[in-house]
């Protein structure tokens, strides 16, 4: 019985072959798509809001007077690069944008930006570099500035708020993990712009958030 049909497959194989000239018809296959290779830029940029924290000693007039406070809210702007995975570059920009009665901050500066990815979504990040910070102050009768250059320090967090829909590969290992896709993205963080001691001694603080957009 085995042998009969293996006589029935050879005969309607011959057939088949001599019905196409004699060449062995070969069943055709789907042709397979290329993977695609994604190549995103590795730049971005941000803007946001911020609430900054003035404290001066008092006037050396009155030494064992209060501190001086105040409290502003502005504008902050963010431009970056990352290198890889872990070091990026970022330029900020920041003002306090309300006519307030004490202190006026303007600062920017250029930064080292450490970071750290937590799954596909989120970095948290440092901020070590140089900065420039100039604060006007005024007590309503007379005024003043303070310029300092120097260290300026922080710390953040980003997250990001686009899904990975692409289909392809990255070409570089770091590109869409974290925050560092294509698309929409927030921040906060925490900055200390100077502390300056002397005579005047004071301390800048601001927290920044914000959100940012990745080439």
């Amino acid at each position: 019985m085995k042998k009969s049909i293996s006589y029935i497959a050879m005969a309607m194989l011959s057939i088949s072959q001599v019905s196409m000239g004699g060449k062995a018809v070969v069943p055709p296959t789907a042709p397979v798509a290329p993977i695609a290779t994604i190549s995103p830029l590795p730049y971005y940029i941000g803007v946001g809001i911020i609430a900054s924290s003035i404290q001066r000693d008092p006037c050396p007039c009155s030494p064992n007077g209060p501190d001086l406070k105040d409290h502003r809210y502005g504008a902050i702007l963010r431009v970056g690069m990352d290198a890889n995975q872990y070091i990026g570059v970022e330029a900020r920009w920041l003002k306090t944008l309300e006519s307030g009665v004490f202190s006026e901050t303007t600062h920017y500066g250029l930064f080292l930006k450490p970071q750290y990815h937590i799954g596909n979504q989120s970095n948290i990040y440092g901020l070590l570099g140089y900065g420039k910070t100039k604060v006007d102050l005024t007590n309503g009768i007379l005024s003043c500035n303070i310029e300092e250059s120097g260290f300026s320090y922080g710390v953040g967090f980003e997250y990001d708020l686009t899904s990975d829909k692409s289909q392809g590969i990255y070409d570089r290992v770091f590109d869409g993990q974290g925050d560092q896709e294509k698309g929409w993205g927030l921040w906060i963080d925490y900055q200390r712009l100077f502390d300056n001691e002397g005579q005047y001694h004071l301390d800048t603080n601001i927290l920044t958030f914000g959100i940012t957009y990745d080439f």
